[in-house]
C-alpha cells in the first residue's frame, strides 16, 4: 500500500467568489492538515476539475502569515503597532464602541460591511441578522453583479437559463465577456469536450486575448463597452439574410418587428467603427451563430464592469432570440442560475427584524459613504463604526483614496474579521482572527452551476481564529440582542433549517448525499413555457426605469446614474469614460489567473506566478510614448495615479491598456493600488463598479 492509499478524503464546496463553486474531494493528512484538493469527479458540473490555486490550498491553509490572535491597535491608525488580546477583551471593546456611537448618532451610525470573501450562506449572511436585529445601516451590495444581472433580467424576467452542461453538446460555444480559463475553468471543461466529441466552434469574446481567447477557434477582440454593437450589427445580419427565426420571434418576444427597423441602420460597417473589429469578422460571427442552431452563449460577469455593462448584456442576450437557439438542447443562453435556488433564510438572516425605515448604503460607495458625501449618505448620520467581514474594501473597493482618507479617520471605529493582515486589516482598530471554509460547517449555492453543495467542517483550526457565525453570536449577547430568534443556534441548526424548508433532509442525511441538483426541467430552463415576464415574452424593450432585477436597490436609494439614456431597443450607447485628449487610453482592471480577487495575492505560488504589478499596453502605443517591457510608466487620471512596469503585448488594440489582478496596496511603488483609478459613481440603473471602465493618461516614468 502507498501513502497515498493512506489519507482520508473529505467532501466540500470551494467558498471563493467564483460561479463555479467547485465540488472538491480534499485530501486530509490529519486532524489539522491537509494535501492536495481535488474537483470531485463524481459531480457532473465539476467534473474532476479546479483551478490550480485552489488545487494548493494548503498554502493558504497552513500559511504561515494566517492572523491567530485578536488584535488591537496600539499606535496611529495604519503604522502596523498592536497588541494582543483575548477574544473576550477584544469582542467586549467593539460592543462597548458600537453602543457608544449609536448613543451619539443612532444605530444607522454602525454599518455592517461584508461580501462575497466566503459564498458559506451561514458564515455569509449571518451578519445581516445582527444588522437587522440592531437597525444598523442596510447593505445594498451591487460591487459584483448588479449591471449584468439587471441587463439578463430585463431580458429574460428570470435569473436562470439553460443548463451549462449543455455545453457540451453544444454545435458552437460563444464565451462572451468572461476569461473562463482563469475565472470559471469549468466553462472551458464542458467547451473543450464538446469539441473533442463534435467538433463544436469555441468563439470568445473579449477586449484583449485572454487564455480563454487562445483555446478559441474564432477569438474577437474588441474596445471595452462597445459589446451591444457588435451585438446589434450581429442581429441587423441575421435579419437581413433571413437567419431570424421569423415563427419563435412571433411566439415568445415582445416586438420583433419594432426590433428589426431599430437594427436597419445597425450594419456591421457601423459596428466596426465602434468596435474596432473589421467587417469581415462580424459578418463571420453572425453567418456562425445564424446558421448554427445550437449555439449556447456562456455570459460572463466581463458586462458588470462597464457603466453601460446592462446595455450590454441585453443586448448580447438578445441574438438567440432572434436564431431562435433557446429551442434546442445546447442552445441559448447561461449567466448565472442564482434564481433557481430560491433557499429560505428568514432565520438565519433575521429578516423579520427589518425595519424598512432604515437606510441602506451602497457597498460600491464606500469612498464616498466613508468621506461623508452628501448623496451617498441618503440623509443619514455619519458612520462611525464599521464591522467588516468576508472583503477588503481598501485593496478591491473603487475611488482607493477616498477610501482611504474614510479609513483614517479619527471618528470612525472599524472592527476586521480575517484570515490575513489585509490592506482593510492594516487601517482597522481591533483585528479579530478568521476561521477558513475547511474550518467551519457551511453550505453552498452553485450559481454557474445548479447544485446545493455542503461544505463540512473537515479540520481543526489553529489555536485563535473563530468563525463568522461566532463573532456574529458573541456580539449579538454583547449588544442585547441574542435573545431574538435565529441568535443561539449552531452552524448546523441553521443548515438544518435552510434544508429542511427546501425539503433536502438535514445536515447529517445531507452530508452522504454532498449535493443536490437543482437544475429546473428543460422547458423551464430554455424558457418554452415562457419567459419570465407576465406577458412570457422576451423583451427586446427593457424597462430600466424601474423593472425587476434581482439585485434592485430599495425604494429609498431610487434609480442610479443617466438612465435616461438608456435605449429602448438593443442599442451602442457611450455611459462609459470614452478617452479623450488628456486621457487616450481606456483602462480594464482585468482578473490575473493566480490570483481571485485579493485572495491569493498573499500565498507564495500564486505571487511567483504572477510575478509583479504590470500594465499590458499595444507595442505601438508603447513605441510612441519611447517605453519598452520592463519600464516604469505612470497611468492616471483625475483620481489618482500609479506606477507599474510596462509589458508589451500585441494581442490588444490601440488605445487600450490592461492591468491584471489586484495586488496589494504595499506591492505598488508607492504604495497606492490599481483602484486609486477606478469611479465610485453608481451606473444606471441598478448600480455596480464599472471597475474596467476608466479613461486613463499613460506615459514613461
Amino acid at each position: 500500500m502507498n501513502q497515498h492509499a493512506k489519507i482520508r478524503v473529505g467532501h466540500s464546496a470551494c467558498p471563493h467568489d467564483c460561479p463555479s463553486t467547485c465540488a472538491l474531494d480534499v485530501e486530509l493528512l490529519d486532524d489539522k492538515r491537509i494535501g492536495r484538493v481535488h474537483g470531485a469527479k463524481d459531480n457532473s458540473y465539476t467534473a474532476g476539475v479546479i483551478c490550480a490555486k485552489v488545487a494548493r490550498y494548503a498554502d493558504r491553509v497552513h500559511h504561515p502569515d494566517r492572523l491567530l490572535k485578536p488584535l488591537i491597535r496600539a499606535g496611529a491608525k495604519g503604522d502596523g503597532h498592536w497588541k494582543e488580546a483575548s477574544w473576550e477583551a477584544a469582542l467586549d471593546l467593539v460592543a462597548e464602541k458600537f453602543i457608544a456611537a449609536e448613543e451619539k448618532y443612532g444605530s444607522e451610525t454602525v454599518w455592517p460591511y461584508f461580501y462575497a470573501g466566503t459564498m458559506g450562506l451561514v458564515q455569509r449572511d449571518g451578519i445581516e441578522r445582527l444588522r437587522h436585529a440592531k437597525k444598523y445601516s442596510g447593505f445594498f451590495g451591487s460591487i459584483c453583479t448588479n449591471l449584468a444581472w439587471t441587463g439578463y433580467v430585463m431580458g429574460t424576467g428570470a435569473l436562470r437559463g439553460s443548463d451549462p452542461r449543455e455545453m457540451g453538446k453544444s454545435d458552437c460555444v460563444v464565451i462572451w465577456g468572461t476569461n473562463a480559463v482563469v475565472t470559471q475553468v469549468n466553462v472551458m471543461t464542458h467547451a473543450i469536450k464538446a469539441r473533442k466529441e463534435r467538433g463544436t466552434r469555441i468563439v470568445v469574446i473579449d477586449i484583449y486575448e485572454t487564455a480563454t481567447m487562445k483555446q478559441a477557434d474564432m477569438g474577437l477582440v474588441l474596445k471595452p463597452g462597445t459589446d451591444a454593437a457588435l451585438a446589434c450589427a450581429v442581429m441587423h445580419v441575421l435579419f437581413r439574410d433571413g437567419l431570424a427565426d421569423r415563427p419563435y420571434l412571433e411566439k415568445y418576444t415582445d416586438d420583433p418587428k419594432g426590433l428589426e427597423a431599430h437594427l436597419r441602420d445597425r450594419t456591421p460597417e457601423w459596428a466596426a467603427g465602434i468596435t474596432g473589429l473589421s467587417v469581415d469578422d462580424i459578418e463571420a460571427f453572425a453567418r456562425l451563430v445564424g446558421t448554427t442552431k445550437k449555439t449556447f452563449f456562456r455570459l460572463g460577469y466581463g458586462f458588470s464592469r462597464q457603466r453601460n455593462g446592462s446595455v450590454n448584456m441585453h443586448a448580447a442576450l438578445s441574438i438567440p432570440a432572434v436564431t431562435g437557439a433557446w429551442q434546442h438542447e445546447g442552445g441559448g443562453a447561461f449567466h448565472s442560475n442564482s434564481g433557481i435556488f430560491k433557499l429560505n433564510g428568514e432565520l438565519l438572516e433575521g429578516t423579520k427584524f427589518r425595519d424598512p425605515k432604515i437606510r441602506y448604503l451602497d457597498h460600491s460607495r464606500i469612498g464616498p459613504v466613508l468621506t461623508g458625501a452628501e448623496d451617498a449618505l441618503y440623509g443619514g448620520p455619519p458612520v462611525t463604526a464599521l464591522l467588516v467581514q468576508n472583503t477588503n474594501p481598501m485593496n478591491v473597493a473603487p475611488e482607493q483614496r477616498l477610501v482611504r482618507q474614510g479609513f483614517l479617520r479619527d471618528d470612525l471605529f472599524a472592527c476586521v474579521h480575517e484570515q490575513f493582515m489585509t490592506d482593510t486589516a492594516k487601517v482597522a482598530d481591533v483585528v479579530l482572527p478568521a476561521t477558513m471554509f475547511l474550518e467551519h460547517d457551511d453550505i453552498y449555492k452553485g450559481g454557474g452551476n445548479q447544485h446545493i453543495t455542503l461544505g463540512p467542517k473537515l479540520i481543526d483550526p489553529p489555536e485563535g481564529p473563530g468563525t463568522n457565525h461566532y463573532v456574529i453570536e458573541e456580539l449579538g449577547k454583547r449588544l442585547g440582542v441574542a435573545h431574538l430568534p435565529g441568535f443561539g443556534m449552531t452552524e448546523r441548526e441553521h443548515i438544518d433549517v435552510i434544508l429542511t424548508k427546501k425539503g433536502l433532509g438535514d445536515f447529517a442525511s445531507f452530508k452522504d448525499k454532498k449535493w443536490a441538483d437543482m437544475q429546473p426541467e428543460f422547458e423551464d430552463a430554455h424558457f418554452l413555457n415562457g419567459f419570465g415576464h407576465p406577458d412570457g415574452k422576451f423583451r427586446f424593450k427593457p424597462q430600466w426605469n424601474g423593472g425587476s432585477a434581482p439585485n434592485k436597490p430599495p425604494k429609498s436609494m431610487g434609480i442610479f446614474g443617466p438612465y435616461q439614456q438608456l435605449p429602448e431597443f438593443p442599442d451602442h450607447v457611450d455611459l462609459i469614460e470614452v478617452a479623450d485628449a488628456e486621457h487616450p487610453f481606456r483602462l480594464a482592471t482585468s482578473p490575473a489567473r493566480n490570483f481571485l480577487n485579493s485572495t491569493f495575492a498573499e500565498t507564495p505560488v500564486s505571487r511567483e506566478k504572477e510575478g509583479r504589478p504590470e500594465l499590458l499596453i499595444h507595442p505601438e502605443d508603447a513605441a510612441a510614448m519611447g517605453v519598452s517591457t520592463g519600464d516604469r510608466v505612470e497611468i492616471g487620471n483625475t483620481r489618482g495615479e500609479v506606477v507599474l512596469h510596462a509589458k508589451l503585448f500585441d494581442k490588444i488594440q490601440r488605445g487600450v491598456v490592461i492591468a491584471e489582478g489586484i495586488w496589494p496596496n504595499s506591492d505598488h511603488e508607492r504604495g497606492e493600488g490599481i483602484n486609486v483609478l477606478t469611479g465610485a459613481d453608481a451606473p444606471a440603473p441598478y448600480g455596480g463598479a464599472a471597475v474596467h471602465d476608466n479613461k486613463v493618461w499613460v506615459r514613461a516614468v
